[in-house]
């Protein structure tokens, strides 16, 4: 049976670094990983008119497609078989459901630096709601 990894990406710079650091670390992973992205409809949408919401879906699926792309293709060239997951809904919840509904056995997500302890507490951030949300293991770059 092959390791399925998850790594949940955005368009961050911290979502980069954790590619490259995949990356850096090839020798440590399988050959194939999935890529995720949530796309966050879960406000975004609310101060849109309704004849616009489906337009600006549209939209934003395409840029999220494209983004994507760029980091599967960063990934593939390493060696890397990528398979690539586009969903909606708020990504705290989206991903959990994902890695736990099927069975991966790692995740792996990046988490930001310097918005602070506090804050994190306070408000929450995904990569720490991802973590005490997974059933898997977590690596966290």
């Amino acid at each position: 049976m092959d390791t399925r990894i998850l790594i949940p990406v955005n368009d961050s710079p911290t979502s980069q670094k954790t590619i490259d650091d995949v990356i850096a670390y090839k020798a440590k992973f399988p050959p194939k990983l999935t890529l995720l992205h949530v796309v966050n409809d879960q406000l975004a949408y609310r101060m849109i008119p309704d004849f616009q919401v489906e337009m600006v879906r549209e939209n934003a699926e395409k840029a999220a497609r494209q983004r994507l792309e760029l980091q599967a293709e960063k990934l593939r060239e390493a060696g890397f078989e990528v398979e690539l997951r586009l969903e909606f809904g708020a990504p705290r919840r989206v991903i959990p459901q994902i890695a736990n509904e099927e069975d991966f056995q790692l995740l792996v997500i990046g988490r930001k630096t310097g918005s602070g302890e506090i804050r994190d507490v306070l408000f929450g951030s995904v990569a720490n709601y991802v973590l005490h949300n997974v059933k898997c293991p977590v690596l966290l770059f």
